[in-house]
């Protein structure tokens, strides 16, 4: 099963690499890790998706929160959260298919954002599950070249992940 932890950690230089060692030296692998700096520019957020058992996840979480750059781990609890993922697609396309691959770019929601003579390249943001659902109306077509990011998620509601100032490892 698919677990979605959010990691607060301080905006240093090599952090990331402290982080992905953990998961390396304790044998995790990780299936999605997305970065990036929050609302405090001294602050980032990861977003680390592993695929595991509660066991595991409770011990990535307890690895992470031994880490001393990391101030607050919070693993997101399926159906509190709401997640997304970037993806740029490119798909091969003649000018009959072409109307096609429109119809289906805007039954999901996906945008055009460049056009060659033999191509199409969309950009979609949902879910992981709604993106495949994509890729798989447009492998008939054939896809040259994906590119996805990483997952970020976030807690619905109005509670925030924030780090207090007294919550922050020095």
């Amino acid at each position: 099963m698919k677990h979605t932890i959010s990691v607060l950690v301080e905006n240093h230089a090599g952090v990331l690499s402290k982080v992905a060692g953990l998961f390396s030296r304790r044998g995790f692998n990780i299936d999605s890790l997305a970065v990036g700096v929050t609302e405090d520019p001294s602050i980032s957020r990861m977003t680390i998706v592993v695929n595991g058992d509660e066991y595991i996840v409770e011990q990535v979480e307890k690895q992470l929160n031994k880490v001393i750059p990391v101030i607050k781990v919070s693993a997101l609890q399926p159906g509190e959260f709401i997640s997304r993922e970037l993806s740029l697609i490119k798909v091969s396309c003649n000018a009959k298919q072409r109307t096609d691959i429109m119809k289906i770019a805007e039954l999901m929601q996906a945008r055009i954002i460049d056009v060659s003579v033999n191509s199409l390249t969309l950009e979609f943001t949902d879910t992981a599950e709604r993106t495949e659902v994509l890729l798989s109306l447009l492998h008939p077509y054939g896809i040259r070249e994906i590119v996805r990011t990483g997952t970020v998620a976030i807690q619905k509601g109005a509670d925030v992940t924030r780090s207090q100032k007294s919550d922050r490892v020095s």
